[in-house]
């Protein structure tokens, strides 16, 4: 039997597709990896192809002018979205997605996120086949400027943080944003840190390399099963029925690390016995996307 085909839409150097290709590759999907900054052509649509994946990058998502394949990508993830072909968008990969159907992008107005971080859940994950089976709230690695301040119509918001509201959303059926990254090493974050030393001014950057570097093995714990639910969606998207949308809520800030968990524990009992979503915490704290 020939494996599904996915197709990798890599943005820059920068951002390699890193463990996400390794995880992909052992769940059983055949990767094409497409570098357009390094000339590679991308297919004018997706026929051939049974998913898509799209990684992060250092340019903004509307910065056609100095990356002119970024309409391509978002031509394609249009493409994705409309015939219903599994997509996944990792941090600039996920503001591309957004912006190529409906959406808005802009500087996160509360400054860039960096290093490892916690999201939050939201109450629409109950019933989400690739969010669902995560940890109320998991560890991921943030290194981003942008931020989608607005999502497209009819999106799904599934994750959220004190930094930035869209951590994560489901578009459709098939096609999800994640705003942070799972898929780096501590090498990798490490070379961001050194890229971005001039942003990182101000910030104990040796102690959140450290905190970087110890929670990579809880990554692999949580998304690496993540990808492998992605992979079943890429080889049989019958599986998974239709999503209707679900209106976020807002909240005055939260700041006590203790409180947070709180909300994000009531907002979970909320969502299994189905009560009305309880409010997500709002606090805004002070590279690549």
């Amino acid at each position: 039997m020939t494996a599904p085909r996915l197709l990798v839409v890599q943005n820059a150097d920068s951002d390699p597709v890193g463990r996400l290709g390794d995880w992909l590759t052992a769940a059983g999907l055949d990767l094409e990896l497409l570098r357009p900054y390094d000339g590679a052509a991308l297919p004018s649509d997706l026929d051939g192809y049974d998913g898509l994946l799209v990684l992060g990058g250092g340019m903004s998502a509307t910065d056609d002018a100095a990356t002119p394949w970024l309409p391509h990508v978002r031509a394609l993830l249009r493409d994705a979205v409309s015939r219903e072909v599994p997509t996944l968008g990792v941090c600039l990969g996920a503001q591309l997605l957004a912006t190529a159907n409906g959406g808005r992008v802009s500087p996160n107005p509360d400054g860039p996120e960096f290093g490892a971080q916690l999201i939050g859940k939201r109450q629409a994950c109950s019933g989400d086949p690739l969010f669902g089976p995560l940890p109320i709230t998991p560890d991921v690695i943030q290194w981003h400027f942008d931020a989608i301040d607005q999502l497209p119509r009819g999106a799904v918001q599934l994750a959220s943080s004190p930094g930035c509201d869209n951590q994560a959303f489901r578009l459709g059926r098939l096609a999800w944003g994640i705003q942070f990254h799972i898929e780096t090493t501590p090498e990798l974050v490490r070379d961001w840190a050194a890229t971005d030393a001039r942003a990182l001014e101000g910030y104990d950057v040796e102690r959140m390399l450290n905190r970087s570097d110890a929670v990579h093995d809880d990554l692999v714990e949580v998304w690496q099963p993540f990808i492998s639910a992605f992979a079943d969606v890429v080889r049989d998207p019958s599986s998974i029925t239709s999503s209707q949308a679900v209106a976020t809520s807002t909240a005055a800030p939260i700041t006590d690390p203790a409180a947070i968990r709180a909300a994000l524990a009531a907002e979970l009992t909320a969502s299994r016995s189905g009560a009305t979503a309880l409010p997500m915490p709002g606090l805004r704290q002070p590279g690549h996307d």
